[in-house]
């Protein structure tokens, strides 16, 4: 097992709730030149939810689950910053009003710009939530470090995911990350630049649907591990030749254009000590039984 830090890393709660769905007041343009008004970010979606495709919706930048902030108005301010720094994937939310007060979920991603916490949570508790309801997270993650491995860096990993991840240690200073599949650098658009390594996401841009098809990136789920070939997020979201990012998926497809499929920061390296393995099971709704994997409740039989 990989030698982490989790014992000194810092366990915060910070709050949010419900994230309104976002307006759609004109049509947008896509990548083709045709207009488009369609759902998009924010709210609780009952039929998306991580493990499914994140591709073929009829809809923009699409969050699976439950989509949380602090304040919509105020997206970039002291709170909401506060409250998508801290919340790492994989950490524990647990609902604190309503009808559904006491119930847990999975926090599964981050979306940059819109600076909304993705969290799932079964289709019982979804509906009993209202859009008044609030969640604390207990934000667990940001500082992890694989004490053996300087080189390589984590974001906004929850230190019980990664040992749940199956990475494992090679020779050389290396180590194996199981991958649903492979995104070349020159793919990543609307992100990159970035310098908040520890919120947000960058897109895959997806207009040459030829190439995204050809490369099986079409397939991708909400929640997959994917490698990002030749891109150092280290210290910024970069091209750098042989570096080796690994995220998941954390939104859905988009129309426009340097748009895609976004994808949050886990670990990096800047250098070429990230071997990514292919495995169609690499997702966090596989890994912690959440999303469209979590189990069935069997309904009691009633009593004669």
């Amino acid at each position: 097992m990989i030698r982490t830090n989790k014992d000194r890393v810092v366990k915060l709660s910070v709050q949010g709730r419900v994230a309104f769905p976002a307006p759609t007041r004109s049509h947008s343009v896509d990548a083709g030149g045709g207009p488009f008004a369609l759902p998009s970010i924010g709210g609780i979606s009952y039929n998306i939810k991580v493990g499914h495709s994140a591709f073929g919706w009829e809809g923009d930048h699409l969050e699976p689950g439950v989509s949380t902030v602090v304040d919509e108005e105020k997206r970039y301010g002291f709170q909401n910053a506060s409250y998508h720094f801290y919340s790492c994937i994989g950490n524990e939310a647990v609902i604190v009003t309503g009808d559904a007060k006491g119930k847990k979920g999975v926090v599964t991603g981050h979306h940059g710009g819109a600076e909304h916490v993705m969290i799932d949570f079964p289709d019982e508790v979804l509906e009993k939530l209202n859009m008044d309801d609030k969640f604390l997270v207990k934000g667990w993650g940001q500082g992890l470090k694989l004490l053996d491995y300087p080189d390589i860096l984590c974001y906004s990993l929850d230190p019980m995911l990664l040992q749940k991840m199956g990475i494992k240690e090679l020779k050389a200073g290396k180590i194996e990350v199981p991958v649903a599949a492979l995104v070349p650098g020159y793919l990543m658009g609307s992100g990159t630049g970035s310098t908040s390594m520890g919120t947000g996401d960058y897109d895959i841009m997806t207009t040459d649907r030829a190439e995204i098809k050809r490369l099986g990136l079409d397939r991708l789920r909400f929640g997959d591990f994917v490698a990002i070939m030749d891109h150092d997020n280290c210290y910024g979201r970069s091209w750098r030749k042989g570096a080796v990012t690994i995220g998941i998926v954390v939104h859905s497809d988009c129309l426009l254009a340097g748009h895609g499929p976004g994808i949050t920061t886990l670990i990096s390296s800047a250098k070429p000590l990230i071997v990514p393995k292919i495995d169609k099971h690499a997702n966090i709704a596989e890994i912690m039984k959440i999303g469209i994997f979590r189990p069935v409740k069997k309904a009691k039989p009633k009593k004669k």
